[in-house]
């Protein structure tokens, strides 16, 4: 078990780009400890295990794959929205998309799947053939609607391609993100080399018949979540970037 969680902690590390000296300090050990929990020579206390998962900003669901290869029982749970304790959680999301209103908004898992969203966001992604339960990246990549709509596609991708690898690196590589972000290197076009100060942010810009839409888009989570599903749960909310889909989103979605 030891072996195990030594692998996992030094892989964890070398992710964070630390160095057992640095992770030492930070976590109030001597590297030789460090050292000798990496080769399996030690074996941690479950202090310590979240100690050093503190330190290296470990996701939930990979501290209970080190607390169980370090031999100690999980600590966390991963709860469906639809659960009994998780009704304030439900409320919260239902009254910021319905608030959110007449601008779409919709509540997205760890691997970009859509859990909820509100009533604009339905009206608008069920025009590109988008509903619940299906994934924004691979739309992104097979829908044909999405790609004939979305006029920056290639500048779409490569930002996106840009906030799956940051998404990554945190989580410390997920399989099916990892899959997404090769496959949208293999329809993305090659990067334009800047000359000029980037802006403020980037638009998405849909057609729709004779009107452009453009769009940008916060993201929300639960800050004191102790649940791995409640943790990857974030909320998208889409504002209209310019006067004219303002207009058009305040008045011909709702109405």
């Amino acid at each position: 078990m030891s072996a195990e969680f030594g692998t996992a902690l030094k892989e964890w590390r070398t992710t964070r780009r630390m160095s057992q000296l640095e992770l030492g300090l930070s976590a109030g050990v001597s590297s030789r400890h460090i050292s000798f929990l990496e080769t399996g020579r030690s074996r941690p206390s479950r202090g310590m295990v979240f100690r050093l998962c503190d330190e290296l900003e470990v996701p939930f669901s990979a501290r209970n794959t080190l607390l169980t290869a370090a031999g100690l029982s999980p600590a966390y749970k991963t709860r469906d929205l639809s659960d009994a304790d998780m009704r304030p959680v439900r409320q919260a999301v239902e009254w910021t998309l319905n608030r959110h209103d007449p601008y779409p908004g919709f509540a997205l898992n760890r691997q970009w799947d859509v859990v909820q969203m509100n009533t604009s966001a339905g009206l608008l992604l069920g025009v590109l053939g988008i509903g619940q339960g299906d994934n924004m990246i691979e739309a992104l990549i097979d829908n044909p609607a999405v790609r004939g709509a979305l006029l920056n596609h290639s500048e779409v991708v490569q930002h996106m391609i840009l906030r799956l690898r940051a998404e990554n690196a945190h989580v410390g590589t997920d399989r099916k993100l990892q899959a997404m972000i090769d496959r949208l290197c293999s329809v993305a076009d090659d990067a334009p080399v800047q000359t000029s100060i980037r802006p403020a942010f980037i638009p998405t810009s849909y057609r729709f018949g004779d009107r452009t839409l453009s769009l940008f888009s916060t993201i929300s989570q639960f800050g004191t979540a102790e649940d791995i599903a409640l943790s990857e749960l974030r909320i998208e909310l889409i504002f209209p970037a310019d006067d004219e889909t303002k207009q058009f989103l305040e008045s011909a979605i709702v109405n």
